[in-house]
């Protein structure tokens, strides 16, 4: 099994920044990608930013958070983080990471951010 635990989230006015960060545990060996997707009241989920692991390493990123938001890892601490700068409203959402093992993908529990002017 594998277990992921975000931390980081908050209120945060528009134009700041905050660091989210995803620790996994468990049987991550296979791991072939880890991400951040996010979900605002009444929208479907979708991906903010993911790190994929083929034959390269490939990072993507969300239009509406490129050059503002960027993803990192940190294969020791098996930790995903996500840089948040330029924060605007339209960033208000509840943000889980995940991470895919074995053609599975695992959840983190959520963390909300709420940006206010």
């Amino acid at each position: 099994q594998v277990q992921l635990v975000e931390s980081g989230g908050g209120f945060v006015q528009t134009g700041g920044s905050l660091r989210l960060s995803c620790a996994a545990s468990g049987n991550i060996q296979r791991t072939t990608a880890m991400g951040w997707y996010r979900q605002a009241p009444g929208k479907q989920r979708e991906l903010v930013a993911a790190i994929t692991i083929g034959g390269s390493v490939n990072w993507n990123y969300a239009d509406s958070v490129k050059g503002r938001f960027i993803i990192s890892r940190d294969n020791y601490k098996n930790t995903v983080y996500l840089q948040m700068n330029s924060l605007t409203l339209e960033d208000t959402a509840v943000y889980y990471c995940m991470r895919r093992v074995l053609g599975v993908d695992y959840w983190g529990q959520g963390t909300q951010v709420t940006v206010s002017s």
